[in-house]
């Protein structure tokens, strides 16, 4: 019985040897560009799933979702989560499907998560994923906004969807314009490359 548990005890201390060298040494393809294998969605994605439902605080969404509140977490979400995420008129974005694992695209699939969870992710990010943590950058009223906002983009009233295309109108027309598709340049002289 002694022989069976040390020989356990090796395998399992070679398999995760072998691991850490397999990782350690630069075999696992670094590009975000691959298919999402078997091994991350059947076990990555759950395992992140457990975490956020773990680590997220039991807290209830403290504003109302009135249209004031969803509009509030739109212009938030537009200007800062549309271009990963999709929006109203762009339901499935090409810099999403550039992440790995892909960000997910909301506007094709409404967030189903509870609301604190949605919560913390914003708030703290996920690591390896490209998602930040924007807890620098809102105010915990505006986080609550876009969560609020999140757990609703699939039943917002008329008005919201409403402000939601026009706010995707101007934003396209922003980046449509003669100034913001000109790149700024500088004199040839003053942009030198480092030479390695």
């Amino acid at each position: 019985m002694l022989k069976f548990f040390v020989g356990f005890a090796v395998a399992v201390i070679l398999v995760l040897t072998a691991g850490f060298c397999y990782v350690r040494f630069g075999f696992v393809d670094p590009r975000a560009d691959l298919p999402v294998d078997w091994l991350e969605s059947k076990i990555a994605m759950p395992a992140l799933d457990a975490a956020v439902d773990r680590r997220a605080p039991e807290t209830k969404d403290p504003l109302e979702p009135t249209d004031a509140s969803l509009m509030a977490g739109m212009k938030i979400y537009q200007s800062n989560c549309a271009v990963c995420h999709g929006d109203i008129q762009h339901p499935h974005t090409t810099l999403g499907d550039a992440f790995y694992p892909r960000a997910p695209q909301f506007s094709e699939d409404a967030p189903d998560m509870p609301e604190n969870q949605n919560f913390y992710i914003i708030q703290h990010g996920i690591r390896l994923s490209g998602m930040p943590a924007w807890k620098g950058l809102f105010s915990e009223q505006e986080t609550w906004q876009v969560t609020a906002f999140l757990s609703h983009m699939d039943k917002l009233s008329p008005q919201v969807s409403e402000a939601w295309k026009n706010a995707v109108a101007g934003t396209q027309d922003a980046s449509a314009s003669p100034d913001a598709t000109k790149p700024e340049t500088k004199d040839k002289k003053s942009m030198s490359m480092p030479m390695h």
